[in-house]
């Protein structure tokens, strides 16, 4: 089944859900498996970059794009299941995050400056 372009996380997640039931996989996707599957899935996401200069597009061809857009799939797709096995909305969830880093990370101290916070002065 293609997605709509538009689709939202809600409908992915439903999407997974029916992908999951159909195959009767509930059983194998405990929070600490899709847990372990989402690091496994970023780590392969890591592989296409790994002996490149800096991973910017022009270093890319169209076979390396796709396997980064496949790695980059199966990382959300893990993450969307993840965030529907522990009832956690992820939308709300990245806002409250950016909210709590931007405290962390004052414009004035932060900006063109690559240190954790805890170095900010």
């Amino acid at each position: 089944m293609m997605l709509e372009k538009n689709q939202n996380l809600n409908q992915l997640r439903d999407q997974l859900r029916n992908f999951v039931a159909e195959r009767e996989w509930q059983q194998f996707h405990t929070p600490k498996n899709l847990a372990s599957a989402l690091i496994v899935e970023a780590a392969e996401l890591l592989e296409p970059f790994q002996w490149l200069k800096s991973g910017e597009p022009e270093e890319l061809d169209a076979q390396t794009r796709t396997a980064i857009q496949h790695e980059m799939a199966d990382v959300l797709n893990y993450l969307v299941m993840l965030a529907d096995r522990l009832d956690i909305n992820l939308l709300d969830a990245a806002h409250e995050k950016i909210q709590l880093n931007a405290q962390k990370y004052p414009v004035p101290l932060a900006r063109g400056n690559a240190q954790k916070y805890t170095n900010l002065k």
